[in-house]
């Protein structure tokens, strides 16, 4: 179907829709397999399409001009999805999994394990007991424990070593400090 020139373009359009509009609508349902956001994308294909009419040249095909129309914006949508889901895989897991609060549950058993752990490590004698509560539990460097002291580097590491090795043939902390 040729459009006449202005005046009767907007007429034309029109009738081309009342004629074809279901075809063209089943055609972007295939393309995006939802009815609802066929309907709406059907929509925007018309509004642009309406829009655009001047620009249209009587010389092409005015079906094929339309189909264009609705790929386009067919590919506009799984664009702006793409970057949604982009969005949602990158950017909402990661601040979801560095503001994640721990489970009550969790909670409870690693409090609960920590307990275990340094009732069991007490029951060490103190100079490995001291070395190891410090290096794990406080987070004190070898050499902080080391100047803390007053001890070579090297008997610290040896202590926390020891203290380690007695640990593993206690029967609660054998799973954790062979690990």
């Amino acid at each position: 179907m040729k459009i006449i020139p202005e005046k009767n373009k907007r007429f034309e359009f029109e009738d081309w829709i009342r004629e074809n509009g279901s075809s063209l609508s089943l055609y972007i349902y295939k393309q995006v397999g939802n009815k609802e956001l066929a309907e709406d994308l059907y929509q925007e294909v018309l509004i642009a399409a309406y829009l655009k009419l001047e620009q249209f040249e009587a010389r092409a095909n005015f079906k094929s001009w339309m189909y264009k129309i609705a790929i386009n914006k067919c590919r506009d949508f799984w664009r702006k999805q793409k970057t949604l889901q982009k969005f949602w895989e990158e950017k909402v897991y990661h601040y979801v999994m560095e503001c994640s609060i721990p489970e009550p549950e969790d909670y409870v058993l690693t409090k609960y394990s920590t307990e275990e752990m340094i009732d069991t490590i007490n029951e060490l004698p103190t100079i490995y007991r001291e070395p190891i509560l410090l290096y794990y539990f406080k987070d004190k460097s070898l050499l902080e424990i080391s100047t803390a002291k007053q001890l070579p580097i090297s008997t610290v590491k040896t202590r926390i070593r020891r203290a380690r090795n007695q640990l593993k043939e206690m029967p609660l902390l054998a799973e954790i400090v062979a690990n």
